[in-house]
């Protein structure tokens, strides 16, 4: 089958192409794919445009951002073919929602500031999703989310009606509180009483990334990378001196790991 060579493709011609990838005469695998099958798909796409992004590549982040793009436009054809809607009405809705939640742009609304555009916005949303309270607010939060980035939007709606610590102290108070929760819990208490336990340490732990202004995700995301690269030294300086990390006290390979540490501080 073919299609019209052309020197720039737009996003016309995206849609045309994915639907001829979805008719009958295209792409086995395309035509076989559901809403669930590229489930996982959409994440990875969607995390390499993250990295793209991290990295500082505009060039690698231009050609991840389309691979995102193909994936709405894969969604968006398999509910064409069942009638219920279409990319056109995709673009309607998000349109339609910008200038309903942009009071200050479109309205007759102010906002001096990005914490006022924000208020403006939440209450909007929570007037058009027919939300009365702050818990269902909080609710409406994506349970598909990563873990931590859920727990702080939820505190952050949580703290919009008052029920937040006054300063960083009282959440350092609570994160003390649940440490020692979780270690009576571990003399104690059973699998799931520690797992309680800790899900309400990671939690209070979040509240203060959340009061440090601290993006918690990115937070931990680069403790990893900073984890990977400190073994890496000390896998290295094990190797120099002839120690069999697999059969070492852990005492010795402790200390291998200060002393990298000390060396990086240094730097």
């Amino acid at each position: 089958m073919d299609y019209p060579k052309k020197q720039k493709y737009g996003f016309d011609d995206l849609v045309e192409i994915v639907k001829i990838l979805r008719a009958p005469g295209g792409c086995p695998w395309d035509m076989a794919q559901t809403h669930k099958s590229i489930r996982t798909n959409f994440i990875e796409e969607t995390y390499e445009a993250i990295e793209a992004i991290d990295n500082d590549d505009p060039d690698l982040l231009k050609e991840e951002l389309g691979d995102v793009l193909l994936q709405v436009a894969l969604h968006a054809e398999m509910e064409r073919e069942e009638g219920r809607f279409d990319i056109n009405d995709i673009c309607d809705g998000v349109c339609k929602k910008l200038i309903v939640r942009h009071p200050h742009v479109f309205g007759d609304k102010s906002a001096e500031n990005e914490n006022q555009a924000l208020n403006n916005w939440d209450a909007v949303k929570m007037q058009t999703k027919q939300q009365t309270t702050q818990t269902e607010a909080m609710e409406s939060v994506s349970r598909a989310l990563p873990s931590l980035m859920r727990s702080e939007k939820i505190q952050r709606k949580s703290a919009k009606v008052g029920f937040d610590w006054e300063t960083v102290d009282g959440a350092l108070d609570k994160l003390y509180e649940e440490y020692n929760e979780l270690k009576v819990a571990i003399d104690h208490g059973s699998v799931e009483h520690q797992s309680e336990e800790l899900g309400d340490l990671l939690f209070s732990a979040v509240n203060v990334s959340r009061f440090l202004g601290i993006d918690c995700e990115k937070a931990l995301y680069e403790a990893c990378d900073k984890y990977i690269k400190r073994f890496s030294m000390v896998e290295q300086l094990a190797d120099e001196r002839g120690i069999d990390m697999k059969t070492a006290e852990l005492s010795q390979l402790d200390s291998l790991w200060e002393e990298v540490k000390i060396k990086q501080k240094k730097k």
